[in-house]
């Protein structure tokens, strides 16, 4: 089915071919993920190129036809009329495709397509949720950040995760008011914040956790969890991306930290830990069902904490929170 909306739009688009490199949406459509160079053509249907490397694993696992990589300086043979790309392909491939770079049309197909999960893919990041909340139930936090990090994701490759979903994030102590903080050799203090997820089958689950264990970070955490649930209860098909990321700002802005609040309430992933939509405060749209997207506002006080809490969301009638770990976790240093 999703194959077939692809092509419609591609039609509906006047796209007579498409080049498709990025692995992910080969992924996508063909149910497998290169380990090595590989591309996908659209012309009629779709056709996967892979090299020997590939070869048996993609016969087994594609579910479109597969033949034998034809070098790039050939490929332009396999293309035909209005040739689409993806927005994200290298220069150094574009001219590989044509002889006229304006023919080539930069085509979003497969990143709006992706924004709504199938049956198949909700149960993947299912999985993958599931693996990822009993991998943070092992976590050491007696040593270093880096320490605590690798134990996390042991724990989940030994449980199925194909990879950790993006690199998993410990940041302690001050170095928590960084949200993307890079994971360091210092020794875990308080409060901790940890954003970690799991690959199943190539499909992310995104979750973040704060320790605390005083009364001035539980006053920070408080707030915190009451953005969030003012964000998921606003999270339902036709409600604007912005309205959700509102939600949440207007709480912490209210309590007096709206200037801590650095970065949107949300986002989708899949495939890839970002996709759209993006749930910030000038973001265009609308929610869909089945769409899955992050509530994870936070607040960072520089030289003091950081504090966010992140949980992963199907878009319903009645949205489902897919994440079920206590917002609060024991733990000992």
């Amino acid at each position: 089915m999703k194959n077939e909306e692809i092509l419609n739009q591609l039609k509906d688009e006047n796209i007579d071919s498409m080049f498709v490199y990025k692995p992910e949406n080969i992924k996508y459509i063909s149910d497998f993920y290169p380990s090595s160079f590989a591309y996908l053509i659209i012309d009629e249907e779709p056709v996967l190129y892979v090299n020997s490397i590939d070869k048996e694993d993609a016969e087994e696992q594609s579910s479109i036809e597969t033949r034998d990589i034809v070098r790039l300086g050939e490929v332009k043979d396999l293309l035909k009329g209005n040739i689409a790309v993806e927005e994200s392909l290298d220069f150094g491939l574009l001219k590989f495709l044509t002889d006229d770079l304006n023919s080539l049309t930069p085509s979003t197909v497969f990143e709006d397509k992706r924004q709504t999960k199938t049956k198949e893919e909700i149960t993947k990041i299912r999985n993958s949720i599931g693996i990822a909340e009993n991998g943070i139930k092992e976590i050491d936090f007696t040593s270093t950040e880096k320490y605590a990090a690798a134990s996390l994701e042991f724990d989940m490759t030994i449980n199925g995760s194909t990879k950790p979903a993006f690199d998993t994030i410990v940041a302690s102590g001050t170095r928590s008011s960084s949200p993307h903080s890079l994971t360091s050799m210092n020794r875990v203090e308080t409060p901790i914040v940890v954003d970690w997820g799991a690959r199943y089958d190539h499909y992310c689950s995104d979750i973040t956790r704060t320790f605390i264990d005083s009364e001035r970070q539980e006053e920070i955490w408080n707030i915190v969890l009451e953005a969030q649930k003012a964000a998921i209860n606003t999270i339902a098909p036709g409600v604007k991306f912005s309205d959700v990321d509102k939600a949440a700002r207007d709480v912490i802005t209210e309590y007096g930290y709206g200037d801590y609040f650095i970065h949107s309430t949300g986002h989708g992933f899949g495939l890839d830990i970002h996709e759209n939509p993006n749930l910030s405060y000038n973001s265009e749209g609308v929610l869909e069902e089945n769409m899955i997207v992050t509530a994870e506002p936070g607040i960072y006080i520089p030289g003091e904490l950081g504090v966010r809490i992140e949980d992963d969301v199907l878009v319903k009638k009645n949205s489902e929170v897919l994440t079920s770990l206590d917002k609060k976790l024991d733990f000992s240093l």
